[in-house]
């Protein structure tokens, strides 16, 4: 996966923030983020939605494409509080905080609406888990 993940980024970068294949034309971030247990710095490309009423926020998504856990990042995004994202060229720090109840209900819909993988990643995950959806505000 590490191997995938470093392709993306280093197209992310070469391209101002734009990425082909199964990304092709979906809204990229990366997101820079510290290891809980390793204190390694990491950088995960994600597909993000922008909150419409705040441009400081924008909305990432712990899928892991449906698997039966949550990824890594998410407990090292969670336990830090705070990370650094690149979205297009610009780069900068940003808190992270959890969305819960209804308003990650409706924020997922809204993301699963847009990119229907998500809507299967939430069939894959029922009685197992729910996804969780973090918001990511510039700092």
């Amino acid at each position: 996966m590490s191997d995938w993940n470093a392709n993306i980024v280093a197209e992310f970068r070469a391209n101002e923030g734009r990425v082909g294949g199964p990304f092709e034309g979906a809204p990229m971030v990366l997101v820079h983020h510290v290891g809980r247990k390793s204190g390694r710095k990491t950088v995960s490309p994600m597909m993000y939605m922008q909150d419409e009423q705040d441009p400081a926020t924008i909305y990432v998504f712990a899928s892991k494409a449906g698997a039966p856990t949550n990824p890594d990042w998410y407990y090292n995004l969670t336990t830090a509080g705070k990370a650094e994202v690149e979205v297009g060229t610009e780069q900068y720090p940003v808190t992270v905080a959890e969305v819960t109840g209804p308003e990650r209900d409706t924020i997922y819909a809204e993301q699963a609406r847009r990119y229907p993988g998500f809507a299967e990643y939430a069939v894959k995950t029922e009685g197992i888990r729910t996804i969780p959806v973090l918001a990511l505000r510039r700092a």
